[in-house]
């Protein structure tokens, strides 16, 4: 896999609990660098990492929550150049599981942003959340869908 390199920013309200949400971005992707900044309310959380220790670190959530088809569609429209970028809500992350969320008014504490830089956004995608449903369509089997 090429060079992996994850940027996350959160925001930190003044109600938060800074280790709180940093340990919410670490069940996502591992220990990373992290730096505070103030922000206009509160604090802005601004971690780093490289490599593909993280990546494979929320791989493995996407696995185990079964929503590698939903993630896939969420990151594919995330491309922006070599970046994907996407939004997760910060509550879920700390308890140590995946939802997705809008840039804005979603999350009520404000989403956990985003941003994996690579060479090649659709192959890392396609490691990450690898398609599980051949055909495109699922067939019901019983009243669950495989």
């Amino acid at each position: 896999m090429d060079e992996v390199n994850i940027h996350v920013e959160a925001a930190v309200n003044p109600t938060e609990d800074l280790e709180k949400v940093k340990n919410a971005v670490k069940n996502l992707f591992g220990n990373m660098t992290f730096e505070t900044r103030p922000a206009h309310r509160g604090d802005l959380l601004v971690a780093e990492s490289s490599g593909t220790t993280g990546p494979a670190l929320f791989r493995d959530l996407l696995h185990r929550e079964r929503i590698r088809d939903a993630a896939r569609g969420v990151l594919l429209k995330g491309i922006k150049g070599g970046s994907i970028i996407f939004y997760l809500n910060k509550q879920v992350a700390f308890a140590g599981h995946i939802s997705f969320s809008q840039a804005v008014g979603e999350s009520p504490l404000g989403p956990i942003k985003v941003e994996i830089r690579c060479d090649n956004p659709k192959d890392l995608i396609e490691w990450l959340s690898p398609r599980t449903i051949k055909s495109g369509k699922r067939k019901p089997v019983g009243n669950r869908f495989a």
